[in-house]
């Protein structure tokens, strides 16, 4: 690959051509070059998914053409303005540090003085990589995120640009949550964005990951991936908005691995881009490790979002809870495939797993498809789907009391993800969910 000369001029499509100039332009440690060299490999040779693939038998991605899109990092870097822009809940919110990227690349970031005198880390991925090796090369693309998963996986592996790294050391508890936005501005562009979250032994700490984009003439792509470590008795509240516009293709790995008593609680906002595949996992690595997944999806027009989440327990004693709700209007999609699985020795296992959906429309349509596979012979696991339509009655008894139509079902839907919503501890993260769920809603 190095006899290869990257031209002076930016060409889109994920090529090893564009790798070289991605490489050229950024000043990457050798660690990480290899890595990416590796995963491009993997990348070159790893096939496109298709309908055979019983993922993605329901999911179909046959239109998207990967060399449509720009890698990120191969353009300068926007200004901080044209960042702020994207996140008007930085400004309503109190935050103790924030990460802004736009298009993929680092705008901005701050932490308060006070974490900072801590020991705590919140910078650009980009950052990290360079300046704390040893804090990040054992867990960057290692233990959780596979890149010889998939395709995409692949992908991201090689062309990684942005992302933030979270660092929180020993006992310190981070009492204000910490903000992090995703933002893509440019036509064909590419978000390939990666979070890594670190937190050392009974450590504490809140963050907010938004994904957010301006409407697009033509499309864009996001193949990101998420990385969470929670250490022995530390507890993470990690929420991830997604609400790109209806012209962004989504695809994510993401992966939490928990230790002995540790807490992760992880919610998830589903409502933005054309078409969402994401693969979401939490692993119950130590005794005594809980974890708890909240799921918000709202989908209109013809958005499809496909949501494949899988609660692994490794360990005795450990107790899972997913609750996933999706609200579908005009002729959208959802697709959640759950499974639980109980390995070997994981006596004494709580598990339990929920997907309910609202379908507001005669042409919108749910899939749910619970799974269990259990290796051991004292547990407790429980799964359930429901589907259904908004019952007459109860739109009959809000317009009785002087609400539109339009306004009954809109409260309605509201009361659907309330169960799910309050469930965030944190006010602001909490109001900010509420918001974009008002917004999609249109009021």
């Amino acid at each position: 690959m190095g006899a290869i000369s990257a031209s002076t001029t930016t060409s889109a499509g994920f090529t090893e051509e564009n790798l070289v100039r991605l490489l050229e332009r950024r000043d990457d440690p050798d660690w990480v070059v290899t890595r990416r060299r590796d995963a491009w490999e993997l990348f070159r040779t790893k096939p496109m998914p298709t309908l055979q693939d019983e993922e993605w038998r329901r999911t179909d991605i046959r239109s998207l053409k990967l060399d449509a899109y720009t890698p990120a990092g191969l353009e300068d870097a926007p200004d901080t303005a044209s960042a702020s822009a994207f996140a008007p809940h930085l400004a309503r919110g109190q935050f103790g540090g924030s990460v802004l990227q736009v298009d993929g690349q680092f705008a901005a970031a701050e932490l308060s003085a006070e974490l900072a005198r801590k020991g705590v880390l919140f910078c650009s991925m980009d950052e990290a990589v360079r300046r704390h090796r040893a804090l990040v090369e054992p867990y960057l693309l290692t233990r959780a995120v596979d890149p010889a998963y998939d395709k995409f996986s692949a992908l991201h592996a090689a062309f990684w640009v942005g992302g933030a790294f979270l660092y929180v050391p020993r006992g310190v508890r981070v009492d204000q949550p910490l903000y992090f936005l995703s933002g893509l501005s440019a036509a064909a562009s590419s978000d390939l964005s990666h979070t890594l979250v670190v937190l050392e032994a009974d450590a504490e700490a809140t963050i907010f990951q938004e994904q957010a984009s301006l409407p697009h003439p033509r499309s864009a792509l996001h193949a990101g991936a998420i990385e969470l470590f929670v250490g022995d008795g530390a507890r993470l509240v990690y929420v991830n908005l997604q609400n790109w516009d209806d012209q962004v293709w989504h695809f994510a790995h993401q992966r939490g691995l928990v230790a002995r008593n540790g807490y992760l609680q992880w919610i998830v906002g589903g409502l933005g881009s054309r078409l969402a595949k994401v693969n979401q996992e939490v692993v119950l690595e130590g005794s005594g490790a809980e974890a708890q997944v909240n799921g918000v999806m709202f989908t209109t027009g013809r958005q499809h979002l496909s949501y494949h989440t899988r609660q692994v327990h490794r360990a005795d004693h450990t107790r899972s809870d997913l609750l996933y709700r999706g609200a579908l209007k005009d002729r959208s999609r959802i697709v959640w495939r759950g499974m639980i699985r109980v390995e070997p020795g994981a006596q004494k296992t709580d598990a339990y797993q929920k997907n309910d959906n609202l379908v507001l429309s005669e042409n919108a349509r749910a899939d749910s498809i619970p799974g269990l596979e259990i290796e051991a012979d004292d547990v407790r696991c429980t799964h359930g789907a429901t589907a259904g339509r908004v019952d007459d009655e109860q739109v009959f008894y809000a317009m009785a009391r002087g609400l539109t139509r339009k306004e009954a079902m809109h409260l309605i839907v509201e009361g659907f993800f309330a169960t799910v919503l309050e469930r965030v501890p944190s006010d602001e993260v909490r109001g900010a969910l509420q918001s974009a769920v008002a917004t999609k809603l249109g009021w």
